[in-house]
Formats: structure tokens, sequence, C-alpha cells
């Protein structure tokens, strides 16, 4: 089962109106969100042509409002973002909503992974996860993505400090077989990749599922052929896989390909990259600002989200999957520097 098969004509043709539907219920349910729609002239019953002329929000507005198209009774999570400011956004799920995300990311994940869940080893610590009902997005990212691992090993202890011979015990019962790696870039760099190298710990049958914090690899001259190239080197590894997600559209994961140099989007996704300046949605090979549609959200307007994110489209229809292929090239500039792993502060090794 995949959720990578739509070319990008299907895409669009499937998205539109669904896409439409959620920005009228969103309307519907949500003063705050009707208010903004009706500030842009995005009046009721407007005609869209395609998903490029839909209202777009900045996801900085998740920051500053609480945009929520459920009652208070109704809400089941609040998720919030990472940042370094302490502004950070807050999502919040109903029960539908929380299980409609788990599911989507579910079937995003079997592409790669497989129908049956592997033992996992998680780069990070349990204390990550303590607080159920409010999440950082690190935390939730943890969270969603150990339902699709058993027989969970831990990485780091709850001091946030590495854990080898948790690791090595982990490798000797697993190890002969495919596993699931989880973690975020920088973490999986420092706790996983230097403690592999430095002792020599074979990741041959790993898959290995990560995201965020490239700036601190950048700072170390680290890119994602280098990252790879490391892993296989030193370690065996070869199955890896980026994914670039938010939690202001919880549940959406753009995965990397098996070509292993471009993000894809699911059947129920997609990205449009905009001009700064003019806002004019952009061809492939011209860098801008990142857009994600998808038809997930529900519970509050996150379906249409303008990022702060700068991004390019390589190509369409003409990679391995089908659909747009595309890389994030890093923060716009004087955007907040934020990221789901660049939060971690972790004890010396």
């Amino acid at each position: 089962m995949t959720v990578f098969t739509l070319s990008e004509l299907e895409r669009e043709a499937r998205l539109l109106p669904r896409l439409i539907e959620l920005t009228e219920r969103h309307r519907a349910r949500g003063k705050e969100y009707a208010n903004i729609l009706a500030a842009t002239g995005h009046h009721t019953g407007r005609i869209y042509r395609d998903t490029a002329e839909l209202p777009w929000l900045p996801v900085r507005l998740f920051k500053t409002q609480m945009l929520k198209s459920i009652p208070d009774e109704a809400v089941f999570k609040v998720l919030t973002s990472s940042g370094t400011t302490g502004d950070v956004s807050r999502i919040y799920l109903d029960r539908a909503a929380a299980a409609a995300q788990t599911r989507m990311l579910g079937q995003t994940l079997q592409t790669v992974l497989g129908p049956r869940r592997l033992p996992m080893l998680v780069v990070d610590t349990t204390a990550i996860i303590k607080d159920r009902r409010s999440f950082s997005a690190r935390g939730a990212g943890v969270l969603g993505m150990i339902t699709f691992g058993r027989d969970h090993a831990w990485a780091l202890d709850e001091q946030g400090r590495p854990d080898l011979e948790t690791i090595r015990g982990f490798l000797a019962e697993h190890g002969g077989g495919p596993f699931l790696v989880f973690g975020f870039t920088f973490m999986v760099w420092q706790y996983l990749y230097e403690l592999a190298r430095d002792h020599r710990l074979d990741l041959a049958n790993g898959i290995l599922v990560h995201s965020g914090g490239w700036k601190k690899l950048a700072d170390r001259r680290v890119g994602n052929a280098e990252f790879r190239r490391a892993f296989r080197r030193d370690t065996g590894l070869t199955r890896i896989h980026n994914f670039y997600g938010m939690v202001e559209q919880i549940g959406v994961v753009y995965l990397e390909g098996p070509d292993g140099d471009s993000l894809y989007c699911p059947d129920f996704a997609d990205v449009i990259v905009r001009d700064p300046d003019t806002w004019e949605p952009l061809p492939p090979g011209r860098p801008g600002l990142v857009e994600v549609l998808s038809t997930l959200p529900e519970s509050y307007p996150g379906h249409v989200l303008l990022t702060e994110d700068l991004g390019v489209v390589h190509g369409v229809d003409d990679g391995a999957w089908p659909g747009k292929r595309f890389s994030i090239l890093g923060r716009l500039p004087r955007a907040e520097a934020r990221g789901c792993s660049d939060t971690f502060v972790g004890a010396a090794v």
C-alpha cells in the first residue's frame, strides 16, 4: 500500500474540491478564520480555479491567534511547536482528527517500512513524551512515530545522555533483521552516528527515518549527501529517508524518495513554491517560499499554510514517485529560528 500514486493533474483534481470544502467548513466553525477570510477578500461563494488561488494562512498566525474549528469541550490534544522566542503555535485536535492524523501518517510510512511494525530504536529520551495531553513539536513527532514500531529502545537516558549499552542490547537482539530508527537529524548524527562510528556498531539492517535539525549540521558542513555517505561508510546503513513536516500540519510528512535527493508529496497533500515579493507560484527550478496544502486538518484551519521555509521544486512527474519532487533550502532570512531538534539541550557527552 502506498500514498504516492497521483500525478500532479490527478492530485489537483482531487485536492481542489476537498480544500474548498475545508475552507468553508472552517469559515463556518471559527470566527477568527472567518474574519481573516473576509478581510482578505475571500468571501463565501468565491470561485477557485486551482489550488494556488486558495486563501493561505501564515504559520506564524498560530502563535498569536487561537485558530480552531471545534468547541473547547471537544479538544482532545493541544500540540505546540518549538521556538526560540517563547512564542509557540498551538494546534487543537479532537479525537477524530488525532486518529486521522495517525492513520495517514501510518499509510505514508508504510511505503518505506512495509506493513508490519519493526523493532524500533528511538534516538531520543522518554522524558520528551511524559505529558500525554500537551506536546512540544519534538514530543509529538516522537509519539507519532513510536506507534509504528515495537520493542522500543531509547538511545538516550532520562538525562539526555547517550546510552551505549541500551543501543548495543537492541542491536544484539534485533540487528540481524530489519529494524526502524527514528530521530531528529542533528540528534541522529551526534547521538547515534558518532557513537556507532566510534564503537563500530553495525546498523546495516536499519531503516532510518529522520527530520529537522539541518541548521546545526550545516554549521558542521554536513549536508544530506554527506549525512547519507557517512552512515553508509561507517555503519553500513543505506536505507535513509529524510522527511519534511511541521506541527501546524501534523500527520503530513513529505518523504524523501528512494532516489535520496528529493522530497515527495503524499496523495492527500501538495506544495506550492511562491515568489516572496509577488506571491505568484514559481515554476520548477526557482526557489521561493513554501506553501503546504493538506486535506487532513478538520479541527483547525491548517489546510493551506504559507511556511517560513525556502524551497525549490526540481521537477513534476519525473521522479521515483509521481507528483512534485522538491527540496527545503532553509529558513526565510530573519524568520524565527525554530526546529524540532534545535530546542534540544543535551547533556555533555
